[in-house]
């Protein structure tokens, strides 16, 4: 299994975490797989070490898969977790209320957006 956290919002427009388990299969030699899944591009993003951005929406669904740094992401119900170098997301809080960033390290954060 490989464990994503998901970030949706919720019938009353709240954001909130869940952790999703995505099936990997053994391949042999080149390790564990899962399933093709489907995405549209990929965005490079650099961010600067002061980066921090209040509560906002996700302008897609997408993957946010963090490359280097650590951030905080706050819903808004206040539930905050931190993500960390080689951690994937999937924003899918489009709507609703949205959630907070909060760069967690005086530097500056490498990510990729793969559109979903």
């Amino acid at each position: 299994m490989f464990t994503i956290t998901r970030l949706y919002s919720d019938p009353n427009g709240d954001s909130r975490f869940e952790e999703i388990n995505i099936q990997l299969y053994d391949k042999g030699k080149i390790g564990m797989l899962s399933d093709k899944m489907v995405a549209t591009g990929i965005i490079f993003r650099k961010v600067e070490s002061t980066y921090d951005y209040d509560f906002h929406n996700s302008p897609q669904r997408q993957y946010l898969v963090i490359l280097d740094g650590i951030i905080e992401i706050e819903t808004s119900l206040g539930e905050k977790r931190i993500f960390k170098e080689g951690e994937v997301v999937l924003l899918e809080d489009t709507t609703g209320k949205g959630h907070r960033t909060k760069n967690m390290e005086i530097a500056e954060r490498r990510s990729l957006f793969i559109p979903c």
